[in-house]
């Protein structure tokens, strides 16, 4: 799981630094919009542009269906042992407030 979740994480990232390096030649096909090649350069950085966009979605959608997927196992889980379920989260509860009574004393 934490590979999956590695993976996810080192997409987002590429896909981030790809979008910051398109904006970057946006300004400068903007700065040089009196060149001849703008036109070109400007379909160039659609297309990269489009790239970003489908590699965003395809991210996007599979985190979703992780997220969806664990809700569900999530659910399983606790509909199989209710009681067991309500202990550990009673557990939880009750740690998670001497955790955060014994930080104000």
């Amino acid at each position: 799981m934490k590979t999956d979740t590695d993976r996810a994480a080192r997409a987002a990232e590429e896909l981030l630094n790809e979008l910051r390096a398109l904006a970057a030649e946006a300004e400068k096909a903007v700065a040089n919009s009196a060149e001849q090649h703008a036109e070109q350069t400007l379909e160039t950085l659609r297309a990269r542009f489009e790239a970003c966009t489908q590699r965003f979605t395809d991210l996007y959608r599979g985190t979703k269906e992780k997220v969806a997927a664990g809700a569900r196992r999530t659910d399983e889980a606790i509909r199989k042992h209710p009681y067991q379920s309500l202990a550990v989260a009673a557990s939880i509860g009750l740690l998670a407030g001497l955790l955060l009574a014994r930080r104000k004393d």
